[in-house]
């Protein structure tokens, strides 16, 4: 039975669960088929009842990890398509970009600190909406915990995958650019991915706002959490 934690096979289980999820989500719409959620907690409950060290996994996903750096850049085809008609709105888009990052980040810790969160996790919180490389070397630069970091940028780009476009929808925002810079925004890959589903168009402005969504907090999130110490 040591073929069960073996991490090519682990590697492989793991593509398979991502896939059923992906063919689920599109036989079912219900959240609980997001295949993010459902292969997570499928190997999560693997792991545990085989008692198979988390080490012969991360041996496995390292292939994984390897494979999402050349994704991202993929990214660029759907932009690069779309950059005549970006490139017309560059101005609302920078600025939209602009104040998303400062709500992002001043209302996550305004949250957090009425809630009564320590200064360690406030600080954990506040890259929260970049994709994860960005948001680990932010939490690492003003003093917050990256392994709490990582958590949180998980679950709002889950969270944001799954609801992000029906609230759109119910706040009547149904422009193409506007949906996808608002999923980029918030929800960096994961928001980027969901879009892409629809079409490539959504997909390079979500593109956009998880580029421009992530300059921006990489530069100002230290400014602003600087700004907000006396207060934390």
């Amino acid at each position: 039975m040591s073929f069960l934690a073996n991490p090519t096979f682990l590697l492989f289980m793991t593509l398979a669960l991502y896939a059923g999820g992906m063919w689920l989500s599109t036989k079912k719409k219900w959240i609980i088929f997001n295949p993010i959620i459902l292969s997570m907690v499928i190997l999560m409950a693997y792991l545990f009842i085989l008692d198979i060290p988390y080490s012969n996994y991360e041996e496995a996903g390292q292939y994984i990890d390897f494979f999402l750096k050349p994704s991202i850049v993929v990214l660029a085809v759907p932009l690069y398509i779309q950059w005549e008609k970006i490139q017309k709105q560059l101005f609302p888009i920078l600025f939209s970009q602009l104040v998303g990052c400062v709500v992002g980040v001043v209302s996550v810790v305004i949250l957090a600190k009425v809630t009564g969160a320590d200064q360690e996790i406030i600080l954990s919180l506040a890259p929260k909406s970049v994709s994860t490389p960005i948001a680990l070397e932010i939490s690492k630069s003003v003093g917050g915990i990256p392994s709490v970091t990582a958590a949180v940028v998980m679950i709002a780009g889950i969270f944001g995958s799954m609801v992000g476009f029906k609230v759109l929808n119910l706040t009547r925002i149904s422009n193409p650019m506007s949906q996808g810079i608002a999923m980029g925004t918030s929800s960096h890959a994961m928001g980027t991915m969901k879009a892409m589903e629809l079409s490539d168009k959504y997909g390079a402005f979500a593109s956009v706002g998880m580029i421009f969504n992530g300059i921006f907090t990489a530069i100002l999130a230290p400014i602003i959490l600087g700004l907000l110490s006396p207060y934390l």
